[in-house]
């Protein structure tokens, strides 16, 4: 018998509304999203500011408590960035209540090209967490949601970087533990649903290309720093080429649903 997936509750905040066919809410989809996701987008409102904040940061999901847990199971969301930035002070005032925060993340796979603007889209993937965010000063679970951010951008990099981290690095460095409450992904796959008039136009059909323009993230060549020494590590090459392939064949696979 299969694993029971679990799910964010719905509720007014996390509900898909428009297209709710293209909604998902299982914490694993969810999860995997922000976790494949190079850069989110945290948002909060900021004291005495007339405007909310939203900075681009590098985070992952994980849990202290539960290093083992699955991508399935509920996880926190750490970020990191300087630690007297507006959020980390933000987060140091508001204790243990936390700040409420808004992340999202999101990847284009494709552009859905149809015979009348109207109907062109994009072939994508969107996911937005709802939380809490509290700066972490436990010096351990610092420490692992440092470890689990470094090894987000490359795997394995945390141990084939210079270790330990120094003082002066730990200091300047702050960490949010983002506690969440809800959240939901939307998707949109497959071609353009073009008009009856349209496709009944002789003159359009005849005179628009329509289809799908797959898109997807890549890496270049490496270029080594000029004093480095080392030739380019098999972690590195093996996962920036999976990375890539990985990427083509998925936006490759939905441009026709």
């Amino acid at each position: 018998m299969g694993r029971h997936e679990l799910e964010y509750p719905k509720d007014a905040t996390n509900l898909v509304k428009r297209h709710d066919e293209r909604g998902v809410y299982a914490l694993r989809k969810i999860h995997e999203l922000i976790n494949s996701t190079h850069l989110l987008h945290v948002s909060m409102n900021i004291p005495n500011s007339p405007f909310p904040a939203t900075l681009p940061m590098i985070g992952q999901m994980g849990s202290f408590d539960r290093p083992s847990a699955d991508l399935g199971d509920p996880l926190d969301l750490y970020v990191h960035g300087y630690v007297t930035s507006r959020m980390f002070n933000n987060g140091r005032a508001a204790g243990s209540e936390g700040v409420p925060v808004c992340v999202s993340a999101s990847h284009v796979d494709g552009l859905v090209l149809a015979l009348s603007s109207f109907e062109s889209s994009y072939n994508y993937r969107s996911a937005v967490l709802f939380g809490h965010a509290t700066l972490v000063t436990d010096p351990a679970e610092k420490v692992y949601a440092l470890e689990l951010v470094t090894n987000s951008v490359i795997p394995d990099r945390w141990k084939n970087s210079r270790l330990p981290p120094a003082n002066s690095e730990l200091q300047s460095t702050g960490v949010l533990k983002i506690t969440i409450a809800s959240g939901s992904l939307k998707f949109r796959t497959g071609g353009g649903s073009d008009a009856k008039q349209d496709m009944e136009s002789e003159d359009v059909l005849n005179s628009v290309w329509t289809g799908v323009i797959p898109m997807q993230s890549t890496f270049g060549e490496p270029v080594p720093a000029p004093h480095n020494r080392v030739e380019l590590p098999k972690y590195i090459s093996e996962y920036t080429e999976e990375f890539s392939k990985s990427n083509l064949e998925y936006a490759k696979s939905i441009s026709q649903g």
